[in-house]
């Protein structure tokens, strides 16, 4: 869960409609209308990533005058199915897989199961990637992949990219040329499987 204390606010007389703004939100909370970027403040999970990344300086972040937390409450789900998911996409249900805001495995596939589809409905129910916003797309993609979901990445944003290799589809051939260079693959991997299924029932 996140605690969402502060929101971006545009300067428009600074603001030049550049559009940056809009392409690297998790969270397509801001959008440029004639000319001049906008908020909507109910959907801002006050990540600072439009702030940081203004080329002209034209966005702060301010606190709010009502905080609110964004989660989802994984016990209004079915456990078995929670599980199902996030061991389908090799990760332990309480595995966090945002350091910067604490969502765990089970949250985010608690979301899917929920009906969020896509990397910016997730970012928006759970808080993940709402921190440094960079490391934790990789998670998600694969939930979303285990889940039957194909992610598109968005033609008008910059913050989906391609899905990493793991250790579950490190192709064949790499293995092969590494393995007599100190590189443990398969054992990697055996490893990983038992830490995604510590402590979920069978």
């Amino acid at each position: 869960m996140k605690r969402v204390t502060i929101m971006a606010q545009v300067d428009p007389e600074i603001c030049r409609g550049c559009r940056v703004c809009e392409k690297v939100c998790p969270v397509y909370a801001i959008h440029v209308t004639d000319r001049k970027a906008k908020v909507t403040e109910p959907d801002c999970r006050g990540c600072a990533n439009c702030a940081d990344r203004c080329p002209f300086h034209a966005i702060t972040m301010v606190k709010r005058e009502e905080p609110f937390t964004v989660g989802v409450d994984v016990s209004k789900f079915d456990r078995e199915k929670i599980d199902a998911l996030c061991a389908k996409a090799h990760f332990n249900p309480q595995q966090v897989l945002c350091y910067c805001v604490g969502v765990r495995a089970e949250e985010v596939a608690a979301a899917i199961l929920d009906g969020a589809d896509t990397p910016d409905k997730i970012s928006s129910r759970t808080g993940i990637r709402t921190g440094c916003t960079i490391e934790c797309i990789q998670p998600i993609l694969r939930l979303l992949e285990a889940a039957g979901i194909e992610a598109k990445p968005d033609p008008n944003g910059w913050q989906w990219y391609g899905e990493t290799v793991t250790a579950w589809t490190m192709p064949e051939e790499v293995k092969a040329k590494y393995a007599s260079h100190g590189f443990y693959f398969d054992e990697d991997r055996k490893l990983l499987d038992q830490v995604a299924a510590t402590g979920v029932e069978d």
